[in-house]
């Protein structure tokens, strides 16, 4: 599969440029969703557009056997400063986060599966908008699953570029593989004045400060050490002259964990320190925005994956996971099926950058082994089923 895969990597790199130089915002991917049915349905792929608004959802086969291989399609909002053939088009818009690559790789999974005898149903799942939410607080993969995308689905797998990784290898384990997030909002009231005459006021600033002290010491000294988790604060905005104290200080940030139970720790924990207002005389409203679950790889998938990839790159290729608590809302799909995702490395001595960095780009060497890797993992799954 490997070989089949490296005999495309001419293609790969043409649909990955492709997308990156027509980058498009979440929910707004109308040329790359249009691209993207228009080669599955060139492969003969049963095609549905418009699924969780601006998705696709491509299937292959027959048969109650069902995996689902998931890939992301949204840009972000920033400038790129790469200076290459294939650099962004659009000003302020840019594949940072290797979302190309993703779609690119999936296509070419696509590819070599439409070429494959297997039993079952592959279904491909182009997904809008994995980097934000819509007005109802809701990324692409949960629209995606309102519209029945995950229905039957009994394996879902996806890759993501990682370029602290050397191309060829790639890291994969059973468990928590990123953070579950939800965001809050908070605005500290006190009472304003000339700032002259502090003892006629209750400075929303003071208490803020007392706040934001308790906010940084949840994580530290709330929580049970083995527990991951993060309390962020993101932005602090209140005033508009430098003699007035204000009436309100707006706080917000974020929070990051991998258990429910710790999630509901950190809610009750922010909301004691936002209590504090009121033992210094002020008042608060605070409001939590639920975000997208934790990716908890199970062992089915994940042990698929690794099996699959130490044959085709060896197993010095298959490297540890690096854990952290980075979002990724592939999460939702995981809640409905056994699922997992594998961090596919993108590095190289030219290329030593970041994610949502404006300068991010990844050694193409690597898309054949991405779409090798899924493409193999599908066909192994249905198979075995079978037998």
């Amino acid at each position: 599969m490997l070989e089949k895969a490296r005999a495309m990597q001419q293609q790969l790199s043409d649909w990955r440029r492709d997308f990156h130089m027509h980058p498009e915002l979440g929910f707004r991917e109308m040329r790359t969703s249009a691209k993207v049915a228009e080669i599955l349905e060139q492969f003969g792929y049963r095609v549905k557009r418009g699924v969780g608004r601006t998705g696709v959802v491509a299937e292959l086969g027959s048969g109650k056997s069902l995996v689902a291989i998931r890939a992301d399609m949204d840009a972000l909002p920033l400038q790129e400063a790469n200076q290459v053939s294939y650099a962004s088009q659009d000003p302020g818009v840019m594949h940072a986060c290797g979302h190309d690559s993703h779609m690119a790789m999936a296509l070419g999974a696509a590819a070599l599966l439409s070429r494959e005898k297997y039993p079952g149903t592959v279904r491909f799942l182009f997904q809008p908008s994995e980097e934000v939410a819509d007005e109802e607080g809701l990324s692409g993969a949960p629209r995606m699953i309102q519209d029945g995308a995950m229905d039957g689905v009994e394996l879902v797998i996806a890759t993501h570029v990682d370029p602290t990784n050397p191309a060829g290898a790639i890291r994969i384990r059973s468990g928590p593989a990123s953070g579950g997030v939800d965001s809050w909002f908070g605005e500290i009231i006190g009472k304003g004045g000339h700032g002259a005459h502090p003892h006629q006021t209750i400075d929303p600033f003071y208490i803020t400060a007392h706040v934001i002290l308790a906010l940084n010491g949840i994580v530290s000294r709330r929580l049970d050490p083995f527990d991951p988790a993060v309390v962020s604060v993101g932005s602090v905005q209140g005033g508009f002259t430098e003699n007035v104290i204000p009436e309100r200080v707006k706080v917000t940030g974020t929070l990051r964990y991998t258990e429910k139970r710790v999630q509901e720790q950190i809610h009750a924990e922010i909301k004691r320190a936002f209590e504090i207002a009121r033992t210094l005389g002020g008042d608060y409203e605070l409001k939590f925005q639920i975000g997208t679950p934790p990716m908890i790889n199970a062992p089915l998938a994940a042990e698929l994956i690794a099996a699959v990839a130490v044959d085709l790159l060896g197993r010095q290729n298959v490297l540890p996971w690096k854990d952290e608590l980075g979002a990724e809302d592939f999460g939702c799909f995981m809640e409905l099926a056994p699922g997992a995702m594998f961090a596919l490395g993108t590095g190289s001595d030219r290329f030593q950058c970041h994610l949502h960095n404006p300068d991010f780009d990844l050694d193409e060497s690597c898309l054949p082994v991405g779409a090798a890797i899924l493409a193999e993992t599908a066909l192994r799954f249905l198979r075995k089923k079978v037998d």
